[in-house]
């Protein structure tokens, strides 16, 4: 566990000394929540409709636009295959970046949740089940795109494979979060909801890590 803590850290730090890398996806969540109400409609009735599916869609385009980069700087230094022949889990390794890099990302997205919800015009009731939401999803949205990350770290030109891999994969997490959003607004039950994104975290949580491991060693012929 050292060894996952020591590595969680050092992702955290190198992320620091380029806010580039996590600024990015932010601002573009936000660019595009506040383009939508321009290029749609500005009515608030019909934009509160619209709110949940448009955040959740801002929030995981603005996480796949890092998800290319999880793994590669890894490569090009050198660290990636002294992870994989490290005597710590590899697994969990993988966990610790995949962690990272939400902390990086969907964590930030679940901070900046009541801005997009106000400039949407979303109900704020039910804005505690969209940070929820996120909090439950983003994760899940940060495993399942490790694993197209791993599987392309080492082609050139591979950012365009991520997204066609992963979202076929993401949309479930995407269908069901904004549901539980918008059963939220209408005063309707949002345990299922949120009670199926939970079961998709623990599966995540639990089998991905070793996807993402075996995908790795493919991709780097180890």
């Amino acid at each position: 566990m050292s060894a996952v803590l020591a590595l969680l850290m050092r992702d955290l730090r190198l992320a620091m000394r380029q806010p580039g890398d996590w600024l990015t996806p932010l601002g573009f969540f936000l660019l595009v929540v506040t383009l939508f109400p321009l290029a749609v409609t500005a009515e608030p009735r019909k934009l509160a409709l619209m709110a949940p599916g448009v955040i959740w869609v801002a929030a995981l385009l603005s996480m796949l636009l890092s998800l290319d980069g999880l793994f590669r700087q890894d490569l090009e230094d050198g660290s990636l295959e002294q992870l994989l022949v490290a005597p710590a889990s590899l697994p969990l390794l993988v966990l610790a970046k995949v962690a990272a890099h939400w902390l990086q990302t969907g964590f930030c997205l679940v901070l900046l949740a009541p801005v997009a919800a106000v400039m949407l015009m979303m109900d704020m009731s039910a804005l505690p089940t969209l940070m929820l939401s996120l909090l439950l999803g983003t994760p899940v949205l940060s495993l399942i795109g490790a694993i197209a990350a791993g599987l392309t770290v080492a082609l050139r030109r591979a950012g365009a494979l991520v997204p066609l891999i992963t979202l076929p994969l993401m949309v479930p997490v995407v269908v069901f979060a904004t549901g539980a959003v918008q059963a939220a607004a209408i005063g309707m039950p949002v345990a299922g909801y949120l009670a199926l994104l939970a079961a998709f975290l623990v599966l995540a949580v639990t089998l991905i890590p070793f996807a993402v491991a075996a995908s790795l060693r493919i991709a780097i012929g180890g």
